[in-house]
């Protein structure tokens, strides 16, 4: 028997052998046809808002340029579609004071604004109680409200002497670096309704527990939301007037992505997840479902987290390998629930609500600029988002349509359209809104954070020194890598 299949294999090999002799002939030929893609300056990975960003400052300056988007869209975690006749923004949405950069790309590419729906009354419901308050109040009507705002400016006081560009050199970022903020509130914080008040602010901004979260990433970010003269501001994050909740884009913020990338036209390849990029003999090899490029210089601008899907060559220093292991996605699922038209106004209703009861603790109006149908907005962020997460989509429909009716009415639990965004599902995002830092990150790796690897500039609004993980840090972080890669060109 084991003579029978020696012979086999030796008449296989030797059929693969006689094949193989060919092999050089045919392949030389096959090279000879392909025509070799030319030598590009960057090579950009990510068609998101900072990728296109980079992509956009680098044609300027009459340099080649390609952008390799995974998904068949552009706009990362920016997406409008249309439901029931209305754009729909299932991702970031919002921009407001001291947003210069998305602002002003905004008007240069002839994308309109308008401020966001915030008259009538709020709902505030807790311990079973459902109460009413004027939205333009500062603080909801809560008995520990008071405690809540003091530790907002204790903490708006704190952040002021952290440092943008590297947070880890602060004198006190040890202390601050070796607890979470949940161990931060609790040290500062007695009452239930204060502590309560700040867990739904965490979720609300970084889409995290307190407990998830190093008190020195949280001080770093709340520095970060402010322009260059402007200190940034806790309230700043949470507030809808003066803050950046304030206004909407008409039809939607992928549009911004979408009038970018038409502008760059053919530079922009979809469907062409990143799989490799090689490093040698002065050049880097960018391999994706596409084909293969070569540059001079490659931005990888994608969030940390889907950064460690590319298999690089050489393998990434171990500072920057070990920041990405330490940078995990926020957990947000945005559901949407679409009316003939925001029925809740004609009732003195804002859209507005905290509440203790999940899955959906935070609501708002998301109806379109002209009032043409009703969207209620609720998110679902945190924990109750990891355990929404594991609902079949009809019990999650059933516990956030009994949400939306506990809180605005009856008539809110027959929407003529629903529709749900799980982040976390996402293959090429992985998470929302942005990334966030536990303890000792920051301290052990920050600087590896914005370092080049080699030829390699890292971008996207997780690295953003101002506005960091809103859309304007995306376009500014863009912007830097932009400039990091014209310098070394």
């Amino acid at each position: 028997m084991s003579e029978k299949i020696s012979r086999r294999r030796l008449v296989q090999a030797g059929a693969v052998a006689a094949a193989g002799a060919a092999l050089p002939a045919a392949s030389a030929e096959a090279k000879n046809k392909r025509k070799k893609k030319p030598v590009q300056d960057v090579v950009v990975v990510g068609g998101g808002l900072a990728g296109l960003m980079a992509a956009r400052q680098l044609a300027a300056k009459g340099k080649k340029v390609k952008v390799l988007e995974a998904r068949g869209r552009v706009g990362g975690r920016t997406y409008s579609p249309k439901h029931a006749g209305v754009a729909l923004d299932v991702g970031g949405q919002w921009l407001g004071p001291t947003q210069d950069k998305v602002a002003a790309l905004a008007a240069k590419l002839g994308v309109k604004t308008f401020k966001s729906y915030w008259e009538g009354q709020a709902v505030y419901q807790r311990n079973g109680s459902r109460t009413l308050f004027n939205v333009t109040s500062p603080i909801p009507p809560d008995p520990d409200a008071g405690e809540t705002l003091g530790l907002v400016l204790q903490l708006e006081q704190m952040a002021k002497d952290i440092s943008r560009s590297e947070p880890w050199k602060d004198p006190k970022a040890d202390l601050y670096d070796g607890q979470t903020f949940e161990t931060f509130k609790l040290a500062n914080t007695t009452g239930d309704g204060a502590r309560f008040l700040t867990d739904l602010a965490t979720n609300a901004v970084w889409a995290c527990e307190p407990r998830d979260i190093s008190l020195l990433h949280l001080l770093f970010y709340i520095s970060s939301a402010g322009n260059e003269t402007t200190p940034g501001s806790f309230i700043r994050l949470t507030s809808t007037t003066g803050g950046a909740q304030e206004s909407r884009f008409v039809g939607g913020s992928q549009q911004l992505s979408i009038r970018m990338a038409k502008k760059l036209g053919s530079r922009v390849i979809l469907r062409a997840p990143v799989r490799q990029i090689r490093q040698e003999k002065g050049l880097c090899h960018v391999v994706s479902d596409k084909g293969t490029w070569r540059a001079k210089r490659v931005i990888v601008a994608v969030p940390p987290a889907v950064s460690a899907f590319i298999d690089y060559d050489p393998i990434l220093p171990s500072d920057r390998a070990q920041l990405i292991q330490r940078f995990p996605q926020g957990n947000a699922i945005k559901v949407q629930a679409v009316y003939d038209k925001p029925f809740w106004r004609e009732e003195g209703l804002s859209g507005y609500v905290n509440s203790d009861q999940g899955p959906v603790k935070l609501m708002y109006d998301n109806s379109p600029h002209d009032g043409s149908a009703g969207v209620l907005l609720g998110f679902i962020e945190g924990q109750e988002a990891r355990l929404a997460g594991r609902m079949s989509p009809a019990a999650r429909k059933a516990a956030v349509l009994a949400n939306f009716k506990q809180t605005i009415g009856n008539a809110a639990g027959s929407p003529k359209a629903y529709v749900e965004k799980n982040w976390a599902s996402e293959e090429w995002t992985r998470g929302c809104y942005g990334g966030f830092l536990p303890p000792g990150a920051l301290t052990g790796f920050g600087p590896a954070l914005r370092k080049p690897h080699g030829r390699i500039h890292w971008a996207g609004t997780e690295h953003a020194e101002i506005w960091n993980g809103y859309m304007d840090g995306a376009l500014r972080s863009g912007e830097d890598a932009a400039k990091a890669a014209l310098k070394k060109l």
